[in-house]
């Protein structure tokens, strides 16, 4: 009688748990996205290849395309939830808020997100109105939604001005002036800033 196929010793990961699962297949996911948006808002979309987000991110190139398809795919992913976070903390910030006070607290949580988050901030302002990308009916939704969040309170503070254009204007104003401060004037706090963003507005 055949002796049994010995059976080799599962792995640290089949001893997990499904959500210590969940967490390092997360970590790993997070790697990648940061690596790819560092790089992307470097060198451009095009110039960026798997290979190079790969070893930035410290995986292997296989791991890309396990957890996201293909480049296209893990750009797409960049940017929608990175605008989909963006949205939830403007929504928060003017949670509660009416008026002038709204539209303060939408500039200054955008100059933080801004802050915290250059290279997300780069890819948006070089890439997201970019046309002809296989990406782009999912970035018009979240978009809308980012800019959703002002033109709301442009249509309570200002009810006879284009809510969503006005919308448009105040992020655009306050993207391009957070950029501006983080190359080439980043000694100067954030209330410099967020005042210039204001002054402009009002």
């Amino acid at each position: 009688m055949a002796s049994p196929t010995p059976v080799p010793p599962a792995s640290s990961t089949e001893h997990a748990t499904p959500a210590v699962r969940r967490e390092r297949g997360t970590g790993v996911r997070e790697q990648i996205l940061d690596a790819a948006a560092a790089l992307i808002a470097e060198r451009g979309f095009g110039a960026t290849s798997v290979d190079d987000i790969a070893a930035a991110a410290g995986v292997a190139k296989g791991s890309v395309f396990y957890n996201f398809g293909n480049k296209a795919s893990l750009f797409e992913t960049v940017l929608v939830e990175g605008v989909a976070r963006l949205t939830r903390a403007l929504t928060a910030a003017a949670d509660g808020l009416h008026g002038r006070e709204a539209v303060e607290a939408l500039v200054a949580e955008l100059l933080r997100r801004i802050h915290e988050h250059p290279d997300f901030a780069k890819v948006l302002v070089a890439e997201v109105f970019r046309t002809g990308r296989d990406w782009q009916e999912s970035i018009r939704v979240v978009h809308d939604e980012a800019i959703g969040t002002f033109a709301a309170v442009v249509a309570e503070a200002w009810p006879e001005r284009d809510a969503m254009l006005t919308g448009a204007a105040l992020f655009g104003a306050a993207v391009v002036a957070g950029l501006s401060w983080l190359v080439f004037q980043p000694e100067r706090p954030v209330e410099d800033v967020l005042r210039a963003v204001l002054d402009a507005i009002h």
